[in-house]
C-alpha cells in the first residue's frame, strides 16, 4: 500500500479574495526554488493515527502552532511519485513570520560525514489562490481546486 500523507490548507478572506496558506519545505534540495516548491503542511499518516490527527500534529510541528477550529475533509489525491495525500481544509488566520518550525538532521553535503539540523520548513506566505497555483507543488494544485469548489471562489 502507498504511503499516505495528511495536511491542511488554512484559508482566509481578506475583502473578497481568497487566500491561502502555504509553506516552503527547508533544506538544501529545495533551496532555491520557488515556483512549484511550496505546499500545505503535511506529513505521513503513521500506523494507527488517523489522517485528522496526522493533519493536526503536522500542522503543529510544521508552523509552531495548533489550529484553531474544527478542520473538514477537502480532497484526497495521489501525488506523482505515488504517495495519497488526505487533505483538510480550515478557515483561520496566522502570522506567517512568526512561525517555528521542527528541524531534521541530514548528512550534509552529501557523503561528507557532517551532519546539519535544517528546519522542516523554511518559510510559510499567503497567496491569492491564481499566485499559489503557480507556487505549489503541480501534484498538489487539485486541492486548491478543491477549495475554490467548495467555496464557490
Amino acid at each position: 500500500m502507498p504511503p499516505v500523507s495528511a495536511g491542511i490548507l488554512l484559508h482566509r478572506r481578506r475583502g473578497a479574495a481568497l487566500e491561502v496558506l502555504l509553506v516552503h519545505p527547508g533544506g538544501p534540495f529545495w533551496r532555491g526554488k520557488d515556483a512549484g516548491a511550496w505546499m500545505i503542511p503535511k506529513g505521513l499518516v503513521e500506523a494507527g493515527e488517523a489522517p485528522l490527527a496526522c493533519a493536526l500534529r503536522e500542522f503543529e510541528e510544521e508552523l509552531g502552532v495548533r489550529p484553531e477550529g474544527a478542520p473538514r475533509p477537502l480532497c484526497r489525491l495521489r501525488q506523482k511519485g505515488g504517495k495519497w495525500v488526505e487533505a483538510f481544509a480550515l478557515e483561520g488566520d496566522l502570522d506567517p513570520a512568526r512561525i517555528v518550525s521542527n528541524s531534521f538532521r541530514l548528512e550534509y553535503p552529501p557523503k561528507s560525514g557532517a551532519y546539519r539540523d535544517f528546519p522542516e520548513v523554511d518559510a510559510a506566505a499567503w497567496y491569492g489562490l491564481d499566485e499559489a497555483r503557480a507556487k505549489i507543488l503541480p501534484s498538489q494544485a487539485p486541492i486548491l481546486d478543491a477549495l475554490a469548489a467548495e467555496l464557490g471562489s
